[in-house]
């Protein structure tokens, strides 16, 4: 078995420009690529390391907003239970934010007009997009129902689970080698090591660590926060490989500020993590200039489609962190990004869905209309 491995070398001219595969000709529903990343058999992905590092330095210390902030900020974009969408009254901000971020299943044929003569690569959170938000991150498993979509959608267009999830953790849920996965926030990414059809040949595996160095510093820092945390019930620490997750959706509402400072207070020795916040999580990370937004770049890179006009992204995400890759989508004027949230709340994304039952019918709705398109030759 083949693995193609990140290598770096001190000169090149470009950095994530050396990863190269030619572009595919396919339009919207052919299959998702004839030959991934086959252009580089077993040669290594070469990465300058100079110009990487460069382009991964440094940007700020952890923490500083204040304790009240987060917690007001965690209260209103958190809805602390699942609840059938059926239930919940639509006031008049929720119409409004509606209206500008509109339904992706309403306005679905306006999407796929878009998609027309392009080739569809999908990105997927996982938690609160695959799968519901539950109360114990370990039992966030994703139905039967919704694997199947996302098998069927990786089928036809390439597809990447991008998570804050240690990538191992997020395999473990999803279970589908055909798949790309990017875990700890797109600092660990891997490519399908099962081709999908018959003309997909070998192994198309694609290895990218981009803080390896952080790593002995994140054990240490987990370390200390397992002990720190553990007199205030219900505060879970997730070690992400290189990142870790406060959890402290179990944690009493009037302990929240408590827990942000004593988080905070650990991170103050360590100026090259930062902290970041999720739906009920605390996010501890290096502070390399590396994101979701970057592995969606670095991904469509080794795709070959960094620089073509043939491709339409579709990032689908519920959280914060998923916000730099809505950005990078907009900037690119390339794409879309879908919300998925039953709250109001601000976003860079297009368009928007309200629960995991609604994503996996637009990835549903994806196959549908892409059979539809193959019957009519």
């Amino acid at each position: 078995m083949t693995t193609q491995n990140v290598v770096a070398f001190e000169d090149c001219t470009s950095c994530i420009g050396k990863v190269r595969v030619a572009a595919s000709k396919s339009d919207l529903f052919l299959p998702a690529i004839t030959e991934p990343l086959a252009a580089l058999g077993g040669r290594h992905i070469a990465l300058c390391q100079k110009q990487l590092l460069k382009s991964l330095e440094t940007g700020g210390g952890g923490g500083g907003a204040r304790a009240s902030a987060w917690v007001d900020s965690t209260r209103s974009s958190s809805p602390t239970q699942i609840k059938s969408t059926a239930s919940l009254p639509e006031t008049e901000e929720q119409s409004s934010w509606i209206l500008r971020y509109p339904s992706a299943l309403e306005t679905f044929e306006q999407i796929i007009s878009a998609s027309k003569g392009k080739q569809i690569v999908m990105f997927l959170d996982y938690d609160g997009t695959l799968s519901p938000i539950v109360d114990d991150p370990d039992q966030a498993f994703m139905s039967k129902d919704m694997r199947e979509a996302v098998r069927d959608v990786a089928a036809y267009f390439p597809t990447a689970i991008v998570s804050g999830r240690c990538r191992d953790k997020v395999y473990n849920f999803v279970k589908l080698a055909e798949l790309y996965y990017a875990g700890s926030h797109g600092m660990d990414i891997k490519g399908p090591s099962k081709p999908r059809r018959k003309w997909n040949k070998g192994n198309q595996a694609v290895i990218f660590q981009a803080a390896t160095e952080f790593l002995p510093m994140i054990d240490e820092v987990y370390t200390t926060l397992l002990n720190k945390t553990s007199s205030i019930p219900g505060a879970k620490v997730e070690n992400n490989k290189f990142c870790l997750s406060v959890h402290f959706r179990c944690v009493e509402e009037k302990r929240w500020a408590a827990l942000t400072e004593q988080v905070k207070m650990v991170l103050s020795a360590y100026p090259k993590l930062k902290l970041t916040r999720g739906r009920k999580v605390l996010e501890i990370r290096p502070t390399i200039m590396w994101d979701k937004g970057k592995a969606l770049e670095f991904l469509l890179e080794s795709l070959g489609y960094a620089n073509s006009s043939n491709v339409l992204p579709i990032y689908i995400g519920d959280d914060q962190t998923d916000e730099d890759a809505f950005k990078v989508l907009r900037d690119r004027g390339q794409g879309f990004g879908i919300l998925v949230s039953r709250v109001a709340k601000e976003t860079s994304a297009t368009y928007s869905l309200q629960e995991p039952f609604e994503v996996k019918e637009f990835l549903r709705r994806l196959v549908v209309e892409r059979n539809r398109w193959l019957l009519q030759g």
